[in-house]
């Protein structure tokens, strides 16, 4: 009754310890912050898109018809943009504004902004085909760069963005044609390798010069759905995943380097990143597919991140914040419950049940087998003294010979990688046992 007691305490603790962290380190709590003050972002993609020949539709429609109208296509629009995070800046009249990487910067934006502007012009032409109307074409213009955002007004505050990315976007949209999509060669380097691009010409621009333009006409085949050639097959949609694995490596390394604490000689930053480094190296020769790689590098990223709660019990620390960080990032719930089984296989003793797990077993005490062994053996040595989990150097060394004689590797690369001199560091601590001599 007392043991449950203590541990029903302990798991408390942890929980309360958990909504600290997670309060401190969630990706989108800066989104309120940043938008009550000026800030300057280095790279979003602006979208300005309107109906080509809007002012026949207001001539030839009542007005509460031409109201229902644009409210249908613009709930339409909210919703695309929703779903690729890209942000709503405002409408006027047809016109529709958006931008993405604000507020919350990434490095996904041109793509999805370019996928959103696809998805939107494919409903307008699904509009145009039902109605058999000419005039419900959109014209979408698109540029990549630098603005400034903040929020505007006192009486009916809304958020905004200002500077030549925004005047180059709209330029761009006024240059398009219907049912066309004309991006910047800035937006095109970021996107050539997603989607066609057809090269049109340069546009003169005032304090950009002349700028290039390219009409997006579809996803190039073998990234498209096979029955839609407007939507991002599964291909696609894992390379965008690797992409965005960018910011989530950006996010959690940040995370780790400022809230771990200094008493962690081991498991630190530096842990984190040779596990992180080793997966990639042993997934790809192991013969992972893209997905796998973007599974177990993820999974090893956040495998020690539990250490921002507790010691003892950090794996399943990881795994809560696995599951509360990775929605944020588009991670599926399938993609998640495998990364989470895969950071448990971490916990002591290795039992891995699968090539993911057995992966990253390896990678995680990839020490072993390397030629600075002793000085991180010394580390962790430090670190589970001053935790109390070990009282000396002796007792240390008699229980790593134990544990290596009794270690294995899992994977073939592993194995070929540092089986030899896996052994060889164990005859040194042997010798060192027998002779006393570091």
């Amino acid at each position: 009754m007392q043991k449950e007691q203590e541990l029903l305490r302990e798991i408390d603790r942890n929980n309360n310890l958990f909504s600290r962290v997670i309060t401190e380190v969630r990706p989108d709590v800066s989104v309120l912050s940043n938008k009550t003050e000026t800030q300057k972002f280095k790279m979003v993609t602006v979208l300005f898109a309107d109906i080509e020949g809007f002012t026949q539709i207001v001539d030839t429609m009542n007005p509460e018809s031409l109201i229902d109208e644009l409210d249908r296509f613009f709930l339409k629009f909210d919703a695309v943009v929703q779903h690729y995070n890209i942000e709503k800046i405002k409408t006027i009249g047809d016109a529709y504004m958006c931008a993405g990487g604000i507020p919350i910067k990434n490095r996904t934006n041109p793509v999805e902004v370019v996928l959103a502007a696809l998805q939107m012009n494919a409903f307008m032409k699904d509009l145009q085909a039902n109605k058999g109307q000419e005039v419900w074409s959109l014209r979408i213009g698109i540029d990549t760069g630098p603005v400034i955002a903040g929020t505007i007004g006192s009486l009916k505050p809304s958020y905004d963005i200002w500077g030549t990315t925004v005047n180059v976007a709209s330029r761009m949209e006024s240059s398009s044609d219907g049912g066309k999509i004309n991006i910047t060669g800035n937006t095109f380097l970021f996107v050539k390798e997603y989607f066609n691009c057809k090269y049109r010409g340069k546009m003169p621009v005032k304090n950009r010069g002349d700028i290039d333009m390219y009409f997006v006409e579809g996803i190039i085949p073998h990234f498209s759905h096979p029955t839609c050639l407007f939507l991002p097959n599964n291909a696609f949609v894992v390379q965008l995943q690797l992409l965005r694995l960018g910011d989530l490596e950006e996010f959690v390394l940040d995370m780790l380097e400022k809230g771990l604490p200094k008493n962690l000689y081991y498991h630190n930053l530096k842990h984190t990143v040779d596990v992180y480094t080793q997966v990639e190296l042993i997934g790809k020769a192991e013969g992972l597919s893209d997905e796998e790689l973007l599974l177990i590098r993820t999974a090893a990223l956040l495998h020690d991140a539990g250490h921002l709660v507790d010691y003892d019990y950090h794996e399943e620390m990881g795994v809560k914040l696995a599951k509360e960080i990775l929605p944020k990032y588009l991670y599926s719930s399938q993609q998640i419950e495998i990364i989470s089984k895969t950071i448990m296989a971490t916990k002591m003793p290795p039992k891995p049940q699968n090539l993911y797990e057995r992966i990253i077993c390896d990678a995680d005490l990839d020490y072993l087998g390397r030629m600075d062994f002793l000085p991180v053996s010394n580390n962790l040595f430090k670190e589970l003294q001053e935790h109390g989990r070990i009282n000396s150097m002796a007792d240390w060394n008699g229980m790593q010979v134990k544990f290596i004689e009794k270690h294995q590797y899992f994977t073939n690369t592993a194995q070929k990688l540092r089986n030899v001199n896996k052994n060889i560091q164990l005859e040194k601590i042997k010798s060192v046992i027998i002779t006393g001599v570091t």
